[in-house]
């Protein structure tokens, strides 16, 4: 495998640099996963934000914090920023999910190229079991707590 190459001068040497760039490859999908999923986070605290003061008086205060100094606005100035900022993350959102697809090719070209293959251990995948459906429980909470408020 060492005296393999593609001419691009990028070919790891050995073993253990392809499995220190595979690492990488997989580092950067979860982190980009964990952007998504702050970003979607932040997206529903910006609608809950407009659910809550979109049907007020728009001449009402309101208070906005930015930058750790928490000015006071009215609604009628706030809404729009607010509805700005929630689109402004969903593109963020839309250019990482476009990120993450490439990535996701790159890591299987990377596998493909070096034929590497992921085992999982029984335990693991009894455990996968259990986490999808802890993670649907969790779904399920989120909702009933947002009508209480």
């Amino acid at each position: 495998m060492a005296s393999k190459s593609s001419g691009d001068g990028k070919d790891p040497i050995n073993e253990q640099m392809i499995a220190n760039m595979y690492a990488s490859l997989r580092s950067e999908i979860n982190q980009i996963y964990s952007k998504i999923t702050e970003l979607e986070m932040e997206v529903s605290e910006h609608s809950l934000v407009i659910g809550a003061i979109q049907p007020l008086d728009p001449s009402r205060r309101c208070y906005r914090m930015i930058g750790g100094v928490l000015l006071e606005r009215t609604i009628k100035e706030v809404l729009p920023t607010v509805h700005r900022n929630k689109e402004g993350l969903e593109e963020v959102i839309s250019r990482l999910n476009k990120a993450l697809e490439k990535k996701k090719k790159e890591v299987a070209k990377f596998e493909a190229k070096y034929k590497i293959r992921i085992r999982k251990a029984d335990n693991d995948v009894k455990d996968e079991g259990g986490q999808k459906e802890g993670s649907a429980q969790g779904v399920l909470v989120g909702p009933t707590v947002g009508n209480d408020q």
